[in-house]
Parts: C-alpha cells; structure tokens; sequence
C-alpha cells in the first residue's frame, strides 16, 4: 500500500548528511573520535537528500566523546558547519525557528537543525547555553551514554538524577528556548529532567524498552511523561530494537505503534541516527565496524547491544527511499495518512513550535 509523501513535512530528530562511502567520510572512519570535518557532502549526499523527501535533520555537531576540549571542539564545528550550509545555499538552509521548517519546505532546500548529543560542552558554564544558541544550536542533548557534568547516562552504573549544575542547564535551556533532548540519558537523568523542565522535552532518538529490554531504549514511565508534558518522542532505525541486534524494518514499525499507543499520536516521530545515502559496500564495512565497536567499548563510549556482528543501521530500511518505505509499512499497519504524516514529521514541527516559537 503506497502513500504519496510528496507534501509532508519530513523531519529526522537525529540523523547524518554525508555520504558514507567517500573515503574521508565519518561512515568511513576507523577513529572513534569522529568530527563534522570529516563529513563528505557532495553531489550524492544531496542528491540523496533531495530525492528522499526529508525537510530537516537534527545533525550531531560538537563534543561528544573522546580527548579533545569540549568547548573549543565544539565552536570549530559550528564554524564546519556554518561553512557547509554556505557552500550549498541552493540545497541548505539553517533552522532556528519552526517557520523555517516551512520555508525549508516551501523552497525545497535539506533545513539543518543544529544539535549537541552531549552537553559537556557546556562544562560548569550554565551561561554558555547562551552562547550556543546565538550560534544557532537549537538542540542539546543532556549526556551522551556515559556521567557527565549534568546527570548520568544509559549506561552509567549510579542512575542518578540530574546534578543540581543539571538543574541550572535545564532551566538556562529553557530561559533560551533550547530543546532538551533526553536520547541517551539514564532513567532517573530522564525522568526528573521532565519534570523540572518549564518546558516539554525530547527524546528524539530512542526505542521502546518494553519490547527489547536495552538501556538504549525507554521505559514506558519516560515515554508517557515526556509525552504528557506535550514532548517528542522519535525511534531510531537501530539495532536496540530488536533483542538479536539484527533490527528490520519490522520491528521499526512495532516500536512506533508501542511508542504511539504509550504516548498517543501526537507525540512520536522518527530520529533514524543514519544518514540518507547508503553503505555500498556492506562487507568492507562491516570490516571497519569490529575495529570501530572494539574502541567505542575499550573507551566506555559503547551501549549494550552493541556488537560488531550488527549494523548500526536497518539494513532494509535505508538509503533515498527509508521515509517511502515507512510510509508503507505503516500503511500497512492500519495508520492514515494524516496519522502518518505525524510520525513522519508534523509531530516534530509542532512540537518545534512549543519551544522555539513560530
């Protein structure tokens, strides 16, 4: 059953523009500490973007792990990207606000949302989220997978709350109108982050626990009040979804039809963490992926469910026609098209405009 996505609103909360097959590219990196230099952004990479269908993508910049300086990093990959989007001003265009979602759409250029997937940046410096944003940054993610300055993630041992400098974070997100995305972040980090924000929260790429029992994915309590305090929740296109790590598109769709009827329908969206142009060359990649796996672990950077005999991807659902393809599959599945419209994308744009306004 196909459905025409031609006029939706497509929004990925988490994903990648770069085509994985150039030799420089972040896909194609052995290094665990990969940056927005190594992106490759060329004539596929938009092509594929263009062909896809997406409006906007929430693309991972600044610190995330490793040894180089949080906030120095962070600033020179803000300037990468400042310099890519004005490299192709035909094809891109920066998102600070929901209209420009629209206008992303109207003009048929990729909108490129500006997000953090850990906020070490932001060091003991709540103010420093000011500075973030009048660069444009429009989303912080709380902790990667392991502690940081603000509270524990997936996969630190104390699942403690937020830290009282966690506390002040939230509230100088909130004061600047920043999302606070909750992906990767511990329960307790996540529950009590819902509830002291003054403003709804995210999770914008995550599974459902309930289903593959996965410190990378969300327990019901974190989906349903993240959602009634009118926030997003988008599933990945991950191997959590699935308890063999070998996820299809599937399983997907049964993340998404648990997260909506834990959440409700106006809530759940998609944050793939891919990127659009697909891996060619599966076998030499699953090569470089041991070495890449067997670092992410040696550095405690790694989530269960992790291994090097998966991909960090759905196979079947990847490449120009992912969004297509989901469309279908949920079609199947009983959705509307008004209703898939939501997950697609319209969930995200509403939610964009509770907190950065019109």
């Amino acid at each position: 059953m196909s459905v025409d996505i031609t006029d939706f609103t497509v929004v990925n909360a988490l994903g990648g523009l770069d085509n994985p097959n150039a030799p420089a590219s972040i896909s194609a990196s052995g290094t665990l500490v990969q940056t927005s230099e190594q992106l490759t952004v060329d004539a596929r990479t938009l092509a594929d973007a263009h062909a896809s269908g997406v409006t906007a993508i929430n693309v991972t910049l600044g610190y995330t792990l490793g040894d180089l300086p949080p906030y120095q990093h962070t600033l020179d990959e803000i300037r990468t990207w400042d310099a890519i989007i004005s490299a192709h001003p035909r094809d891109l265009m920066r998102i600070d606000t929901a209209a420009d979602i629209d206008v992303a759409k109207r003009q048929g250029r990729i909108g490129i949302i500006y997000g953090f997937q850990n906020a070490a940046a932001v060091e003991d410096r709540p103010e420093r989220v000011g500075t973030f944003a009048d660069l444009g940054v429009r989303i912080i993610q709380l902790t990667y997978n392991q502690a940081n300055q603000v509270g524990d993630g997936s996969m630190a041992t104390g699942n403690r709350g937020l830290t009282p400098l966690g506390r002040d974070v939230v509230a100088a997100l909130n004061e600047r109108r920043v999302m606070v995305d909750l992906s990767h972040s511990g329960e307790e980090t996540c529950l009590e982050a819902a509830r002291v924000s003054a403003q709804p929260v995210s999770i914008n790429h995550t599974g459902c626990r309930a289903l593959v029992d996965l410190p990378r994915n969300k327990t019901d309590e974190e989906l349903r009040l993240v959602a009634s305090q009118g926030g997003f929740v988008g599933i990945y296109f991950m191997p959590f979804l699935h308890a063999s790590g070998h996820a299809k598109a599937a399983d997907v769709v049964e993340h998404i039809v648990h997260a909506v009827n834990v959440c409700g329908e106006d809530h759940v969206g998609i944050g793939t963490d891919g990127t659009i142009t697909a891996i060619d060359d599966l076998d030499a990649y699953r090569d470089r992926l041991a070495e890449q796996v067997a670092r992410r672990q040696a550095a405690g950077a790694s989530a269960a469910g992790e291994r090097s005999d998966t991909y960090p991807f759905v196979v079947d659902l990847r490449g120009v026609d992912q969004f297509r393809e989901l469309a279908r599959l949920l079609a199947e599945r009983g959705f509307s098209p008004s209703r898939i419209e939501k997950i697609l994308g319209l969930n995200f744009h509403n939610y964009a405009k509770a907190v950065w306004g019109e």
